[in-house]
């Protein structure tokens, strides 16, 4: 299926800084699901559903240079459908 980017930033950040963004989506799921995204000249505002599907993903990348080691959380939902679906087990972060 082809994918479509709507908003995509990424920038070098402090531990304690990313720890805060991750902070204040944790906030707006708590509360009403919007989440409103905004960087440079790109704005988008999404409305999560009540039962979205959440990925936590790590992952090492190979290639020319040294191995870079990254860790993905996402949240996905089909358009208009508020329900979740797939469970794998529960997930615990330590």
């Amino acid at each position: 299926m082809p994918e479509e980017v709507l908003f995509e930033t990424e920038q070098g950040m402090d531990r304690s800084e990313i720890a805060s963004y991750l902070r204040a989506v944790a906030g707006r799921l708590e509360g009403d699901g919007t989440l409103a995204l905004s960087a440079g000249s790109q704005d988008m505002t999404l409305e999560v559903p009540s039962r979205p599907t959440f990925e936590v993903k790590a992952e090492r990348e190979t290639g020319s240079g040294p191995p870079e080691l990254s860790v993905e959380f996402e949240l996905e939902w089909d358009e208009g459908q508020d329900t979740g679906e797939g469970e794998n087990g529960s997930l615990t972060i330590e």
